[in-house]
């Protein structure tokens, strides 16, 4: 049997039956933001919160604050590719010394099968 004090017909997250009378929303203000595509974007923010240059429009675009200088792009490291981390190990000269190696091998393995 049900307990006689539990809500019916409610489930966790479904509704807040909390009373929103007298509560103070912090102070804040609507920063606009202009996308290259024509649309204009407008954001409230916190008083306190730090504002950003660039905001991500509907369309996918960046949209920049009214006002704004976009931001330079910031130096992006190219990743290093294998060939990147084995010469930082070898020398050219130590690898094509290792590759005729590895030649002579191949072709004496090859030699001992076929006779």
């Amino acid at each position: 049997m049900m307990n006689e004090t539990s809500l019916r017909g409610t489930r966790l997250g479904a509704t807040s039956y909390e009373n929103v009378d007298h509560v103070e929303l912090a102070p804040r203000h609507v920063v606009t933001f202009h996308c290259p595509e024509g649309h204009t974007v407008t954001v409230p923010f916190a008083d306190e919160a730090d504002i950003p240059v660039v905001w991500e429009c509907r369309c996918g675009a960046e949209a920049l604050v009214t006002d704004g200088v976009k931001p330079e792009a910031k130096f992006v490291k190219p990743a290093r590719t294998h060939w990147d981390m084995l010469l930082e190990r070898r020398t050219i000269e130590d690898l094509e010394v290792l590759l005729k190696e590895r030649l002579e091998l191949l072709e004496d393995l090859r030699t001992t099968k076929s006779a």
